[in-house]
């Protein structure tokens, strides 16, 4: 079931992020050259992010139970443009992740979905994320979801002495 996180969940969050940290460090350490405990650095972060209802943290159990195990989050905020542009503000998506064993079964599609309606009920125009080039999964994900490509941000590693 897909419902929004509370703070009793943050702790809970920890080992899933720590998953994306991963991943993305996989893929490209450069980009994602993570300091160490990355789900307990976003704890205090997360904390103001649920204090603040136009941003969203959607989270899933993997049972009703009160023991309850997170499979899958979604992590979106609502940011500001620079003053040279129309669009005042939009939402961003900065987390996305189902456990493995739960993929394939509409939980991303859905979560997505749900982030889309929170962010038209607050008049937010558009949605932004970013996702590794070589990521063709999420690539695909997002393209059926009706996100398009927009900008390639590119990286040079400076070789610092």
């Amino acid at each position: 079931m897909i419902r929004s996180a509370q703070p009793a969940d943050i702790p809970n969050l920890f080992h899933l992020i720590e998953k994306v940290s991963d991943f993305h460090k996989s893929l490209d350490i450069d980009r994602y050259n993570f300091l160490p405990n990355q789900g307990k650095r976003y704890e205090k972060w997360l904390h103001k992010l649920l204090l603040d209802s136009r941003h969203l943290c959607l989270v899933v159990d993997a049972s009703e139970s009160e023991s309850s195990q997170l499979v899958a989050y979604l992590i979106a905020t609502v940011e500001s443009e620079i003053p040279i542009y129309h669009l005042k503000e939009y939402g961003y998506i900065h987390d996305l992740w189902v456990e493995e064993s739960y993929r394939r079964q509409g939980i991303a599609r859905q979560m997505l979905m749900k982030t889309r309606e929170h962010f038209q009920q607050l008049g937010i125009p558009q949605i932004r994320l970013n996702s590794l080039v070589n990521n063709a999964a999420a690539f695909k994900l997002y393209s059926s979801c009706g996100f398009r490509p927009s900008t390639f941000e590119m990286l040079l590693k400076c070789n610092i002495d």
